[in-house]
Order: C-alpha cells, then sequence, then structure tokens
C-alpha cells in the first residue's frame, strides 16, 4: 500500500487531475426555475463559460488556449448586478478545460405557500432562461458565486448553474419570518405562525443579528440571521446529495469548491467550503470574510473522523500527525506527534501502526488528505479514491460551508469600497494587501464618473496574477512564478446598497 500511495503523491503533487473530456467549449446559460418534462439523454455536459461574459464562437475557442492565457472581462459594465466587474483566465496547461465557474443572480424568493414551482428535474445546463426582473411578494436576494472545479470541469458547472436555486428553496421557510423582522414580533412556529412577545436581545457585535429573535418555548433566542445561516447550509448539503445522486446520469465529473454571496435585506452572507476567499475593501483596510478549509486548517476535524472510524483508514493509514515520515529504524524511539486533541506537541514512543502513511501528507499549498487531494471542504468527488486502493476519500470532505455576515446597510462605504472574491489561482500569489494596492491604484486613475472602473479591476488583477509569459514559464513582474491556475475574479462595489 505505501508504495501505492507513493506512486499517487509523484502523480498529483503538481496540481489536481485533469479531466479527460474533449468537447470544444460552447455557451452555456443558467438553469430554468420550472420542472423539465423528462431528464436527457445521459451525456456529459459540453464545457462552457458564463453566459454574462457574451462570448463568440471564436472567443470561445481562443478562451481555451493555454498558452495564449487571454484575460476575458465582461463587455460592458452593466452586464451584472450593481455593476459588479469581473475577469477570468484558463490555466497554463494543468487542465484541458477552465474548470472555474461563476454565476451572478438576482432571484426572487416567495411564500412558500404562494408559489410551489420546485428545481429543475434535470442538469441540462445549456437551456435558455427567463431572467427574475421584479418581486410581487416575498423577499428578493442578489447572489454571486465562484465554483473552482478540479478533476473535470462538470461539478463546478452543474453547481454554477443550480446552487441559487437550492438557496432560493430554502428561503422560501422562511419568508413569513423575515418579513418580519423590522416590524411584529416574530412567530414561534413556521407552521402555526403565532406570534410572541420580543423581549430583550443579546447581541453578538463581531455578528450583528437582526432586528428580531425568533423565541422557541422561551428558552432559547433564534435570530433570522442564524435562519438565513441555516438555509445556506442546507442548501449547500442539497447541493452535493444532487450532484451525487445524479452524477452518473448526468457524468458529473471531479469536484469543486465553492464561495457564494448572498445580499438579503442589507446583510451581506458569504459561505465558503473551500479555498477559494472573499475579502473586503474598505477605506483602504482590509476585512476578511471567509476562512480556506485545507488539510491543514482542519486537521482536527479529519483526526477525530478517523479516530471515530479508524475504517475509513483503510488499515493503511495513521490519523496521529508526525513532523516527518517515520523510518523503520526509529521504532519504540520517542518522537513529536500530534493527535485531534492537541493544538502543540508531544512526544511518544513510536509504534507500529505509528509506521503507517499519515492521513494528511505534505505542508502548506502541498497538504494532501491520503496524498490526494488538497481542499477538504466543497461538491463532488463522491467517486475519488485513493490510488490503485478501496479506501473512499469523501467521508473526509465535508459540503458545509463557513459562513461569514457582513451588516452592509449598518456601514458607510464609499466608490472605493469593494469586495473581492477570487479562486485560490488569484490568492495562490498574491496577498490581501497587494489586492487592495492594485484596486485602489486602479481606482485612483479611473475616477468615480466612470461605471467600468469595477470590471477594470478585476481585469487587472487577473492580468497581474497571471503575469507574463517568459521563455516556457509565467512570471510575476517580481521575476517569481505567477498563478499557473485558473484565475476568476469579482469586484464587487458596496456603496449605495445596502439601504
Amino acid at each position: 500500500m505505501i508504495s501505492r500511495v507513493k506512486s499517487a503523491v509523484t502523480g498529483i503533487w503538481g496540481g489536481s487531475l485533469s479531466s479527460k473530456q474533449s468537447a470544444l467549449p460552447a455557451p452555456c446559460t443558467p438553469e430554468k426555475e420550472t420542472p423539465s418534462p423528462s431528464l436527457p439523454i445521459a451525456k456529459p455536459q459540453p464545457p462552457c463559460r458564463p453566459s454574462f461574459l457574451k462570448l463568440l464562437p471564436e472567443e470561445f475557442q481562443k478562451s481555451g488556449d493555454h498558452n495564449a492565457r487571454m484575460v476575458l472581462t465582461l463587455k460592458s459594465p452593466e452586464e451584472l448586478h450593481w455593476g459588479t466587474g469581473y475577469a477570468e483566465v484558463v490555466n497554463a496547461g494543468k487542465s484541458q478545460h477552465n474548470e472555474d465557474h461563476a454565476c451572478c443572480e438576482f432571484v426572487a424568493t416567495e411564500d412558500k405557500e404562494q408559489k410551489q414551482d420546485s428545481l429543475p428535474s434535470d442538469l441540462n445546463l445549456n437551456t435558455q432562461v427567463q431572467t427574475v426582473s421584479k418581486v410581487s411578494e416575498g423577499v428578493s436576494f442578489y447572489y454571486w458565486g465562484l465554483f473552482d472545479g478540479h478533476a473535470g470541469y462538470g461539478c463546478a458547472q452543474a453547481a454554477s448553474k443550480l446552487l441559487h436555486l437550492h438557496i432560493r428553496d430554502r428561503l422560501r421557510d422562511l419568508v413569513h419570518i423575515l418579513q418580519q423582522t423590522t416590524a411584529a414580533p416574530l412567530c414561534l412556529d413556521p407552521d402555526t405562525r403565532t406570534g410572541t412577545e420580543n423581549t430583550s436581545e443579546t447581541r453578538d457585535i463581531s455578528n450583528p443579528p437582526m432586528d428580531a429573535a425568533v423565541r422557541f418555548h422561551l428558552e432559547k433566542q433564534v435570530f433570522p440571521e442564524s435562519l438565513v445561516i441555516g438555509a445556506l447550509e442546507n442548501a449547500f448539503k442539497e447541493m452535493d446529495e444532487r450532484i451525487e445522486r445524479e452524477r452518473t446520469s448526468h457524468s458529473i465529473d471531479g469536484g469543486c469548491c465553492a464561495l457564494v454571496t448572498v445580499y438579503l435585506m442589507g446583510k451581506l452572507y458569504v459561505a465558503n467550503a473551500g479555498d477559494s476567499r472573499a475579502i473586503i475593501i474598505r477605506q483602504g483596510k482590509t476585512i476578511e470574510m471567509s476562512h480556506e478549509f485545507t488539510p491543514e486548517t482542519e486537521r482536527q476535524r479529519l483526526q477525530l473522523l478517523a479516530s471515530l472510524k479508524p475504517e475509513l483508514l483503510g488499515n493503511e493509514f495513521t490519523c496521529l500527525e508526525f513532523p516527518r515520515r517515520i523510518q523503520q529504524k526509529e521504532l519504540k524511539k520517542r518522537m513529536l506527534y500530534r493527535d485531534h486533541t492537541m493544538t502543540g506537541w508531544a512526544y511518544k514512543s513510536i509504534e507500529e501502526d505509528d509506521m503507517k502513511f499519515p492521513l494528511i501528507y505534505g505542508e502548506g499549498k502541498k497538504a494532501r488528505v491520503m496524498a490526494t487531494i488538497g481542499v477538504t471542504r466543497g461538491f463532488g468527488d463522491h467517486d475519488l479514491k485513493v490510488y490503485n486502493s478501496n479506501i473512499y476519500i469523501k467521508p473526509f470532505l465535508s459540503c458545509m460551508p463557513g459562513v461569514k455576515v457582513y451588516d452592509l446597510a449598518g456601514c458607510d462605504h464609499n466608490a472605493d469600497d469593494v469586495m473581492v472574491m477570487g479562486t485560490d489561482g488569484l490568492w495562490d500569489v498574491i496577498t490581501d494587501r497587494e489586492v487592495a494596492e492594485i484596486v485602489q491604484r486602479v481606482f485612483a486613475t479611473h475616477g468615480t464618473d466612470q461605471p467600468n472602473r469595477y470590471n477594470l479591476a478585476a481585469q487587472e488583477l487577473v492580468l497581474r496574477t497571471r503575469g507574463v509569459r517568459k521563455e516556457n514559464s509565467w512570471r510575476l513582474p517580481t521575476g517569481k512564478l505567477a498563478s499557473l491556475d485558473d484565475i476568476s475574479v469579482f469586484v464587487i462595489p458596496l456603496a449605495g446598497h445596502g439601504r
């Protein structure tokens, strides 16, 4: 087994596996919001780019050139809600197609009792959709999503077309509650809709709640903000279950990380499952709006699961962590270690079981779960196994997002204040501070009277991190290696949208 794992490490150390599908890029549009009468013929969906780019066929073809790496951006600043800017570029040959995908939508969420339409019954991603333009009843939300695929584009492409619809359906259960947050006391039970007295509230300053709370049996307060977070978490869970259920019939390959921002009733909810990231730039300072989930940041969760269910390790891995691989000659000697209960290190005598391959192998960006995958949250990967074995990795990979909330309505913003969302291709070679400096330089050159300034900022971020081609590599202005990954970036203006 150890030799098989070593072969796996050698095979994937440079990055994720590539898709084996060879179809040329084709246009794609958002999924219908009404059920399709029947399932389509089971076949892989052709790769495509976000419909809001409005690319011509020849531009689709050029966008996949790994040698040219043409930066794609919006043709008009009015293409996306709020004047959001967007740019992307394909990788330098790591995978056959661009495995990132993106979505930006305005979604109406009506009361569950008033509207009973459901999610589409298939994953046909190339159908036309009529965009929602107004809301009669209920609440609505703005939505931005980035999906960073690996081992194929299928999972990211499916999630980009459907996740916001799952979020919509989960929020339908909350419409009558959310409509009361600034008016009457909230109902105790969603089914009976009886009111209860609104007493004093305990407020978390770092995560301010909405105006009122739901009380359950006079014991606990549950703020509407927490209900929205729960809706997002359940929508992520449903999306992953759907991918598992339909991965064979629709040939959904690989997996993907997901980074989503929802603007609802004055607040930004940033849900992240993976290693993509979002920051807010306000008055020149940066605010982290997501947390990366990697083998190192989630070491204790992974080790705890392995200790509770050792059968998941296939008798080939150890859940303990050591500073380095243990050699046979070190058996019965003392070495530093740590388990799921520890953040620090301690000594133990090495036993035979400690000679097994570590659950988490490597360090930093090269850390891998079971020497196979470098992210620990996201969608898909249901069939992923340790190389040349029957050991499934999915039990260690969670689809649950971490959610952070930003009170947009409660803060004053100017035209230079933005949220930057980016896949890890951006953050691998650039810091939060450098992103803020690049955005500020673009804004200094292009004043507030230029609506294209947010698009230009997104384009400049991609250009800087892609670098320039020198001989057989891509280099940053400093001479260091540039990002060789797919890069996708949203720049979302914050001024004037939080009221």
